[in-house]
């Protein structure tokens, strides 16, 4: 499988534009399901609203669009949403904007910049993640050799999962699929018989970005 870029968890951004305030949420979601129960909580969180406009990508290859005015003036404020997801490269994420009407209106122009702009800020604070196909190892030591095996990772590409410690040391790892082999027997080569490694499940894993 292809990796994609995604919201890692909600975040929510507010601003206040000419005494109307917009209230951005972007979350992850793995499917249409999941995006429309999303945007129904934030509905509930903010009924009292003037609007909860949406726009979301609920799938791995951009073809699963949906967007909604909720009627603020057509293509102002929905569809600009939606080209911010697809300029950043997101999939599986869901946006919703929410605005508190201040007295004052902005006019096309200035509804497309307030909300795709909100949806802009939000992302720019969110935790935007890397989803990769990986291997997981558990990489088993003893107390004594745990430093070499901490430089190790700390060399190597991958993701520390969880540690174990009981009698000996456990640590579950992920490693991107293309490079498990390689990250294997280097593993192997750098530890020469002092570490059991066992190999764990194929999953689809949330990578940090590095920036």
């Amino acid at each position: 499988m292809k990796s994609y870029l995604s919201v890692y968890t909600q975040t929510t951004y507010e601003k206040v534009i000419e005494r109307s305030r917009f209230i951005a949420n972007v979350a992850h979601a793995e499917s249409e399901e999941e995006a429309r129960a999303f945007i129904a909580g934030i509905r509930t969180e903010h009924s009292l609203a003037t609007h909860n406009c949406f726009a979301f990508v609920a799938d791995t290859a951009g073809n699963l669009l949906r967007f909604s005015d909720d009627g603020e003036p057509q293509g102002t404020a929905g569809m600009p949403m939606l080209e911010v997801l697809k300029s950043k490269k997101l999939f599986q994420t869901v946006a919703v904007v929410t605005r508190y009407f201040g007295g004052i209106k902005l006019g096309a122009g200035g509804l497309v910049r307030a909300y795709a702009g909100t949806v802009a800020d939000a992302l720019a604070a969110a935790d935007i993640r890397e989803y990769r196909l990986c291997r997981e190892y558990f990489v088993t030591v003893g107390y004594e050799n745990f430093d070499a095996l901490k430089k190790f990772l700390d060399r190597n590409p991958c993701d520390v999962r969880d540690i174990l410690y009981t009698d000996a040391v456990t640590v579950q790892v992920a490693v991107v699929e293309e490079s498990a082999a390689a990250f294997f027997a280097a593993l192997t080569d750098f530890l020469a018989g002092r570490a059991q490694i066992r190999e764990g499940a194929r999953f689809v894993f949330p990578f940090r970005v590095v920036q």
